[in-house]
């Protein structure tokens, strides 16, 4: 899996979200079924500021991204008697762009030389985690490369990742990732 190289993490990517819990959820219990999956270095219950009942969603931050990678690739995760699924944590910037919070294992790569091929993309992608299909699409022809790409991963928490960091370089050219979303016709 995908290994940080600076000694400081993006504090993004080690952050979770949880919905889905139970209004009887509280910080500790939160806290309680997360840590079998190592350290955590915070758990929170968000809850009403008037009646200081649960709004039914959480934060947890891991120590590492490797650790929230674990806990994400997890599944199912059950807490007090819900099943929830964490997803990593939405900049509010990044919030509001279409498919922000869906779940998915493909990515979208825009701005794709002529010259990349399939194996340069899948091995820059592999990085970010196992990846099980690299696609780029040509014209009906097939001869000629429109200039993107899709990346399939094997699991949906790669893609999050992936995409926190909108350029990545690739056989020397910037690319531009994303996760796809549904084109109107």
């Amino acid at each position: 899996m995908f290994k940080s190289e600076s000694p400081k993490e993006p504090e993004q990517l080690q952050k979770l979200f949880t919905g889905e819990l139970s209004f009887e959820t509280t910080d500790e219990s939160l806290r309680s079924h997360f840590e079998q999956w190592e350290m955590l270095t915070d758990c929170v219950v968000r809850r009403d500021p008037s009646t200081k009942c649960s709004r039914g969603l959480g934060f947890v931050t891991g120590a590492t991204v490797e650790e929230v990678d674990t806990v994400t690739n997890a599944k199912p995760h059950k807490v007090e008697g819900r099943v929830v699924e964490p997803k990593r944590l939405v900049s509010r910037g990044d919030s509001q762009r279409p498919g922000a919070y869906l779940t998915m294992k493909k990515i979208f790569a825009g701005s794709i030389k002529e010259d990349t091929e399939e194996h340069h993309l899948g091995n820059y992608f592999e990085w970010h985690g196992k990846t099980e299909e690299t696609e780029i699409m040509t014209d009906r022809g097939g001869s000629r490369k429109r200039g993107f790409a899709f990346v399939t991963f094997d699991d949906h928490g790669s893609v999050d990742k992936t995409v926190f960091q909108k350029y990545h370089t690739v056989s020397g050219t910037a690319v531009k990732v994303r996760k796809p979303c549904q084109r109107k016709r």
